[in-house]
């Protein structure tokens, strides 16, 4: 199963937020869309960061309650790891595991197509597990 069957299940809608907003801002934009990351672009909707709930909180256990007011840009994370479409599910779960991270935004062409959470992934797993022990189940009660 590839990152693309999760997009054509889920969508390809990403929040994203410009580096010069606040971090205030991203705190509300995260709340109303109810997700814990979004995708920091600049021109042409390249990615140059990603800036998550972690990034925030230790934003604010370092500077306060004026974090808030600070760039997104000054707390995101610069390196962001992405994937594309063709990419294998298994292979996402090994690089989110091993990085400790939880959201994969997708790019072609340098260009973002969306964004993967491992709750997506998870997701998706569970019901592949499910579709493999129902089949099982039917097989051992026809045989």
């Amino acid at each position: 199963m590839t990152v693309k069957a999760i997009l054509a299940r889920k969508g390809t809608d990403v929040a994203t937020i410009e580096p010069n907003a606040t971090l205030s801002t991203a705190v509300l934009m995260l709340a109303q869309h109810r997700i814990g990351a979004l995708v920091v672009t600049g021109a042409d909707r390249r990615v140059v960061g990603i800036v998550s709930e972690r990034d925030i909180v230790r934003a604010l256990a370092e500077l306060g309650s004026q974090a808030l007011e600070r760039a997104v840009a000054e707390v995101m994370t610069r390196k962001v790891v992405t994937c594309s479409e063709r990419d294998t599910v298994c292979d996402l779960m090994e690089q989110m595991t091993e990085g400790k991270f939880r959201h994969v935004p997708v790019l072609e062409q340098n260009r973002l197509v969306g964004i993967v959470s491992i709750g997506d992934v998870v997701r998706l797993r569970v019901e592949e597990m499910e579709h493999d022990t129902a089949a099982l189940q039917e097989y051992i009660r026809t045989a």
